[in-house]
């Protein structure tokens, strides 16, 4: 990973070398005759699945371009019988309506909000219980095992006390609790050490969520009201949903990053 944007940083200062942009299209014309030479020398599981890429590819375009002609294109008309006589010089048109197609335009909004909303981690490794649980045994001769102590990260809130032993089924370890994650801004590219405010959405099921464990893909609310985020109405914004990003059980730490 680049320790700092440095390139970024000097266009900033001194702007792009002369020929940056003529150098750029070159590139870019060149990139598709690579693309091919590679498609037609590629291998064995390497081109199918270059080939399984391209054609994906290819069936979107071809459909998003499907999807924008047919906003306009032009239709027949249902063959209803008018009042009263056609011109003998429009006889032998077809009259023809312009077919707005809302549907369209209303699954392009759909596609763009639900982009919007999309996770920087989109898949994550599921993890078995095995890894998440560890087995108590319990009782005089240990013969009971219905105790489970979670390995993973996790929070549990302010105002948590334990359940007597008698009836805590889940232990939750004091070494792996958290209360506070690194949250770096996607948009003003900065780390944050913010407070937790509870686990949302643990992608392991719903069980995990509840016992608010924080794993890798695990989406927390954090309280983010000393960065200043307000809302377009004006109100201050409190809490905003971060991404945990790495093994905090590994690790030591939270590391996250906002959704914005």
């Amino acid at each position: 990973m680049p320790q700092g944007d440095h390139i970024e940083l000097h266009r900033k200062r001194h702007g792009y070398r002369p020929d940056y942009f003529e150098r750029k299209r070159k590139r870019d014309a060149r990139g598709v005759h690579k693309r091919s030479a590679f498609a037609q020398k590629a291998l064995g599981i390497k081109g199918k699945m270059f080939a399984k890429k391209r054609y994906a590819e290819k069936a979107l375009m071809k459909k998003t371009l499907a999807m924008h002609s047919e906003k306009t294109s032009r239709r027949k008309t249902d063959d209803n019988v008018q009042e009263g006589a056609v011109p003998a010089y429009l006889l032998d048109r077809e009259a023809t309506t312009r077919a707005k197609v809302l549907s369209n335009t209303i699954k392009q909004k759909r596609k763009e909000k639900a982009g919007k909303w999309e996770v920087p981690l989109p898949k994550v490794r599921p993890m078995a219980e095995d890894e998440m649980f560890r087995v108590i045994r319990s009782g005089k001769r240990k013969t009971k095992q219905w105790k489970r102590m979670v390995t993973k990260a996790t929070f549990v809130g302010p105002g948590f006390t334990r359940k007597p032993p008698k009836y805590e089924r889940f232990i939750r370890p004091s070494g792996l609790r958290f209360t506070k994650a690194h949250v770096t801004h996607p948009e003003l590219k900065c780390t944050f050490n913010l407070e937790i405010i509870g686990v949302k959405k643990n992608p392991n099921g719903p069980m995990y969520t509840s016992l608010g464990v924080m794993t890798r893909g695990t989406v927390i609310e954090v309280n983010v009201s000393e960065l200043g985020l307000v809302t377009p109405a004006g109100k201050v914004v409190w809490g905003k949903y971060a991404q945990v990003t790495n093994n905090p059980e590994n690790d030591g730490c939270i590391n996250a990053v906002l959704l914005v």
